[in-house]
C-alpha cells in the first residue's frame, strides 16, 4: 500500500487489519435452501456444481465486508463521481481439489484476486492430510488470503494450509467452507485464533471414517462426477 493513500474504513468493521479469531456460520434463508438441497443424495452433479456456486458468493459476499478500499473517482456519461477501490493484494487458495469448485464464484466477486493452490488429500487409513504441491512464492505475501474448501471435517487439511500461509507470512486469512463438523471447527479454531472461520452448516459429528454427519458425502466427488457407483 502506497505511503500517504486515503484509506476508507468499512463501516461497523474493524478499522485495520489485524489477526482476529472467530467462528462465522452464515445466516440466511438462501443458504439454508441451498444446503438442503447440497445435502440431498439424488441432487445430480450438475446441479451440485451450481449450488456449490452459490453457496461460495454467499459466503464470500460476508468474509470480504472488512476490506480496505481507498476513494476512486469515476466519470459517468453524466458527469463525475465518487467512488470506492478495494486495495491490497487477495490471495484465494483452494484446497485441491474440492476447493476449485469454489474459485470461480470467488473470482467473479474479486476478478483482481490471485489464486494460488494447494495441494492435500485425506489418508484414509490414517484421516491425516498429505501434502503434496503448492507453489506459493518464497517472498511478498499476500495481504489477505481467503482458503476455500467445502468441507472442514477433523480439520487437518485447513489446519496444514494455515500453517502454510503462517509460515508465508500473511497477515489476514480467511477460511471459507461449506460445510464443517464442530470438532473440526473447533480444532482449527484453538491453533489459529487467528484466523476467522465462515461456513454454511455446522454439523455435530464425524463417523468412525471421519466424515462429516449428516454432512454431503465427498464434495470432491460430487463436484467432479466421480462417484463410485
Amino acid at each position: 500500500m502506497a505511503s500517504g493513500t486515503a484509506v476508507e474504513k468499512p463501516t461497523g468493521q474493524p478499522t485495520t487489519m489485524k489477526r482476529q479469531c472467530g467462528v462465522i456460520q452464515v445466516q440466511h434463508p438462501l443458504v439454508k435452501h441451498h444446503v438442503t438441497r447440497l445435502r440431498n443424495k439424488d441432487t445430480r452433479p450438475s446441479e451440485f456444481r451450481n449450488l456449490v456456486r452459490r453457496l461460495s458468493a454467499l459466503m464470500a459476499y460476508e468474509a470480504t465486508k472488512d476490506l480496505l478500499v481507498k476513494p476512486h473517482a469515476v466519470e459517468t456519461p453524466l458527469t463525475d463521481a465518487e467512488g470506492s477501490q478495494v486495495i491490497g493484494r487477495i490471495g484465494l487458495v483452494p484446497i485441491l481439489r474440492a476447493g476449485l469448485g469454489m474459485v470461480d464464484p470467488v473470482l467473479d466477486l474479486l476478478p483482481m484476486a490471485e489464486v494460488w493452490h494447494l495441494g492435500l488429500y485425506r489418508d484414509e487409513d490414517t484421516a491425516q492430510p498429505v501434502h503434496y504441491y503448492d507453489k506459493l512464492p518464497a517472498k511478498r505475501p499476500v495481504d489477505v488470503a481467503l482458503i476455500v474448501d467445502p468441507m472442514l471435517a477433523t480439520g487437518g487439511s485447513v489446519a496444514a494450509a494455515l500453517m502454510t500461509l503462517r509460515d508465508w507470512g500473511v497477515p489476514q486469512v480467511k477460511v471459507l467452507s461449506l460445510i464443517a463438523a464442530q470438532e473440526g471447527v473447533d480444532m482449527v479454531a484453538a491453533e489459529f485464533p487467528e484466523a476467522q472461520i465462515y461456513v454454511c452448516q455446522i454439523d455435530p459429528e464425524l463417523n468412525d471414517r471421519k466424515f462429516i454427519v449428516p454432512g454431503l458425502g465427498d464434495a470432491g466427488d460430487r463436484i467432479f462426477n466421480t462417484v463410485a457407483n
